[in-house]
């Protein structure tokens, strides 16, 4: 956070390697990013493979991961960077969390070695771009209704069905895809060359225009044996690879709302309402108060979590907590902080409601805020309500 957002100095909690890498995100989210979004989001388009490039170079790609050419850094550090880049635009940040903790991470974590070789260091780089397809049309909170299948045909594996929302899918060079098989749920390595497999962009989207949003339609995608990830079984893989996406928003979430309340801030210090800035009355320092304290009690969550996350103690139900309460806050602040624009707040020549419009998304993705509350239900009851 800025020195003055900070109120209960966060930044003593974190280490200079840390502080390293929030610098270097801030920068290129302040040079590279900023300076473009008002056109990206206007014209709902994103050079993504320059990007990628780019911030491959950074090491911003599969950062939390070791080897193949990962930056191999801690939670904390991926969190901030998350933090930073959401703060320029949710777009951004879902564009390196898709890359780097779903489809990099399915092949790291549940991949052949010769899945990881052909295409982790080629990621890492942003020289190739991934995808994750499981939410479906109709199954997106209960991916154990999926109807995607993938059947036997000697040793092969051909693959049929659709997958929805798919974050980098028009522009993915592979492509995670879970599927129904007889031996359960299964993960597959596809390159989207392969004959049977395309990629349309979602056109008309009210938020996060400034990413890449596709379905997946597989008809009849013939995949080698070899294309199974082979140490996933059942929903536990991408389930997993959920809770990594997960851990990335609750530092992202933070972000966004902390470029809404330096607007405010800077905003309502210089409007004059009735002979004097709007900063000097009562209301308004009440609602930036309260949206601060908000703010600085996310950011203690966000870190604490990812103390946990560093010992290895991390449980499910806790991403649930710092997904829900963060994301939950962020979007409360961007609603507050338009108020204190008025007008102004509509216009796209500040960042305000561009970050709300996002944040209806963040809201809803890697679980809705209904999901993580029975997540969090089941940990207090030890009764799944699911169902």
């Amino acid at each position: 956070m800025g020195a003055s957002l900070d109120l209960v100095d966060v930044d003593s909690l974190l280490t200079a390697d840390e502080l390293d890498v929030r610098a270097a995100a801030r920068r290129f989210a302040d040079e590279r990013l900023r300076p473009s979004l008002p056109e990206w989001f206007e014209t709902a388009s994103i050079p993504a493979r320059e990007l990628a490039k780019e911030l491959g170079a950074l090491g911003f790609l599969g950062m939390h991961l070791t080897g193949y050419g990962c930056a191999g850094l801690g939670p904390v550090a991926y969190g901030l960077a998350c933090l930073e880049i959401e703060a320029a635009d949710s777009g951004m940040r879902s564009l390196v969390s898709v890359q780097g903790s779903l489809a990099m991470y399915a092949i790291w974590k549940y991949g052949s070695d010769d899945q990881k070789n052909e295409w982790l260091p080629r990621m890492s780089a942003g020289e190739a771009i991934g995808c994750f397809g499981l939410t479906e049309p109709d199954f997106g909170s209960n991916p154990a209704g999926m109807r995607t299948s993938a059947r036997r045909d000697g040793a092969d594996w051909v693959l049929n069905g659709s997958k929805m929302w798919i974050t980098n899918g028009s522009v993915a060079d592979v492509a995670v895809v879970w599927a129904r098989t007889d031996d359960g749920v299964r993960g597959f390595v596809v390159p989207t060359s392969t004959p049977g497999f395309s990629a349309p962009e979602i056109k008309q989207k009210m938020s996060l225009r400034a990413s890449v949003t596709s379905e997946l339609i597989l008809d009849d995608v013939r995949l080698p044996a070899s294309a199974m990830l082979p140490e996933a079984r059942g929903l536990s893989g991408p389930l997993g690879c959920l809770n990594e996406a997960r851990f990335g928003i609750i530092f992202g979430a933070l972000g966004a709302a902390r470029d809404c309340l330096e607007t405010a801030i800077g905003y309502a210090g210089e409007r004059i309402v009735f002979d004097k800035p709007l900063t000097a009355y009562q209301l308004t320092q009440a609602k930036l108060a309260d949206m601060a304290v908000e703010l600085n009690k996310g950011m203690l969550l966000a870190v604490h979590l990812g103390r946990l996350k560093e010992k290895g103690t991390l449980r499910p139900e806790q991403v649930s907590v710092g997904k829900l309460n963060n994301v939950r806050e962020a979007i409360a602040i961007a609603r507050e902080c338009r108020t204190i624009l008025a007008a102004n707040g509509i216009s796209g020549e500040y960042p305000i409601m561009r970050h709300a419009n996002n944040l209806e998304s963040v809201l809803t993705y890697e679980g809705t805020s209904e999901v993580h509350q029975l997540v969090i239900g089941q940990a207090l009851t030890g009764q799944s309500a699911f169902r």
